[in-house]
């Protein structure tokens, strides 16, 4: 029995070739070697593994950017147009006499009012058609006159018996004459006037000289431009939608529109004409708006863009991006209670110039939900809003 205790609890002298320490530390090492498996596994399940399950608990921060909350809105729905402004009133003032310019008397931006002289050119030749033209009216009016007393005495003679039917006759063809020579001097007259009259340029309509093409000196021949004078009390938006969208379209329905350097501001105007035929090659319909422009603030040649408003309404509207649309039924991410969820929603009118969409049901107003990139977290995860820096302040 010492000898089988022995081989169980120490190393046994009897065996040869193993030597007391060497069993020992072999079973010294065994021992090690389980209490570091041990420890191992104690300090696997206490510490790696918490990290990640806290990880895992933790909410999903979300931008204050990726975020809309639903509210009612004014909504607008109809064709989307662009164009260019253009003066209601626009007058090309050219030259209608031939001669060289003496004076100009306005200047490009300058105000003006109906028959305000623009300028003035070289008028000797039609002034004296026009003095020639007086004096043969004068002329004519002298012999006029002596041949209607000429024809009054004949005619007194004639009743006496003391004239000849025939000379009766001449007398009155002479008065007739003289007055058919009067009218056509007179005509003359009239021309001569008109056109020595044409060699001062005067504007036809009240508003700005937008344009000035002659200057002093230069010698101008008829129906070359001299000016442009507009009206910039009103304008108009020359513009085209497609014809599929013609059935909105009605004369008067407001359009509202974004200008070119004019930032955000916007503008209203209305449909004041629609054109009857479509472009055959682009299959457009051209139509104008009518925009009033009191305070002048708009500037024609500028583009603008925006949407002839054929239905109006109030209503909850979230923008375009917060929808999913692959599902047959159109779907939102919400946040209630912290956590995301998707929810179906119906829509209605489309707002396509403020990007934003009608809901009929599924949403309520003041609910939170994710837009732009945030779109991709996962229904049921929690999530966080995170919101906005504060700037920093510089010491100075």
């Amino acid at each position: 029995m010492e000898r089988g205790e022995a081989v169980q609890g120490s190393a046994p002298e009897s065996r040869p070739g193993f030597p007391v320490a060497v069993y020992a530390l072999r079973r010294h090492a065994g021992l090690g070697l389980l209490l570091v498996v041990t420890a191992c596994a104690v300090a696997a399940c206490d510490g790696a593994p918490a990290p990640a399950a806290e990880a895992k608990n933790d909410p999903v921060l979300v931008a204050v950017e990726n975020i809309a909350v639903v509210r009612s809105q004014r909504i607008e729905h109809g064709p989307v147009l662009s164009g260019s402004l253009r003066p209601e009133q626009e007058a090309a003032v050219r030259a209608e006499v031939a001669g060289a310019v003496l004076q100009t008397y306005a200047e490009q931006g300058q105000r003006v009012s109906r028959g305000t002289p623009l300028a003035r050119l070289e008028d000797t030749a039609l002034r004296d058609a026009f003095l020639s033209a007086k004096s043969s009216v004068a002329t004519a009016e002298q012999a006029a006159v002596v041949a209607r007393r000429n024809a009054e005495r004949a005619e007194r003679l004639a009743a006496a018996g003391a004239l000849a039917e025939r000379e009766l006759e001449g007398a009155r063809w002479n008065a007739m004459s003289a007055e058919s020579q009067l009218a056509d001097a007179r005509a003359r007259l009239a021309l001569a006037e008109k056109q020595l009259g044409k060699t001062t340029v005067r504007s036809p309509i009240t508003g700005v000289v937008s344009r000035r093409e002659v200057s002093g000196g230069d010698v101008v021949q008829p129906g070359m431009p001299l000016f442009t004078v507009v009206d910039p009390s009103r304008m108009r938006l020359e513009a085209a939608v497609p014809a599929e969208q013609l059935g909105v379209l009605r004369l008067g329905a407001p359009v509202r529109f974004t200008v070119q350097g004019y930032g955000t501001r916007s503008f209203e105007g209305r449909v004041e004409r629609i054109s009857p035929t479509a472009d055959p090659a682009t299959r457009q319909i051209a139509l104008i708006v009518s925009i009033p422009n009191a305070g002048g603030s708009l500037v024609a040649g500028l583009f603008a863009e925006g949407r002839v408003a054929a239905e109006v309404r109030a209503g909850l509207a979230i923008p375009h991006n917060a929808v999913d649309l692959t599902g047959s039924t159109p779907a939102v991410l919400r946040i209630q209670n912290g956590r995301v969820e998707r929810v179906l929603v119906e829509l209605g009118i489309e707002d396509e110039l403020a990007e934003r969409v009608e809901v009929r049901s599924g949403l309520s107003e003041g609910d939170t939900i994710l837009v732009n990139g945030a779109r991709g977290v996962a229904p049921g995860t929690a999530v966080r809003v995170q919101k906005a820096a504060a700037p920093v302040r510089l010491e100075r």
